[in-house]
């Protein structure tokens, strides 16, 4: 079992920055891989990015390549989302998860065995 927890979100203007943490305990993060999700009101989980149990590969949803960037430190058993040039569309609970024994990239919810309890990130217009 892994228990993950996130922080880091709030309320910022269109253009602004937010970092999101996702601490994991229980069991070594370096053997998962990670992402990020989010829901937004109305709508689906989405995908948003991911990172290989290394760190070594990500990958993003289009709508958010060249502003979000995906990192984690296994030394801190911590995985990251810095998001930049905020706009109100991305306004929405985010999650981060993992899987276990997590090879390659996860985009999909099925893939991913453990979730936090989410984050509400909101962007003003």
């Amino acid at each position: 079992q892994v228990q993950l927890v996130e922080s880091g979100g709030g309320l910022v203007q269109a253009g602004g920055s937010l970092r999101l943490s996702c601490a994991a305990s229980g069991r070594t993060l370096s053997n998962f891989a990670m992402g990020w999700f989010r829901q937004a009101p109305r709508k689906e989980r989405a995908f948003v990015a991911a990172i290989s149990r290394s760190g070594g590969n990500t990958d993003y949803v289009e709508s958010v390549k060249g502003r979000f960037t995906i990192s984690r430190d296994n030394a801190k058993n911590t995985a990251y989302l810095q998001m930049n040039s905020l706009k109100p569309e991305d306004t929405a609970v985010y999650y981060c998860a993992a899987d276990s024994p997590g090879y390659g990239l996860k985009y999909s919810t099925i893939e991913y065995d453990y979730w936090g309890q989410g984050t509400q990130v909101t962007v003003s217009s």
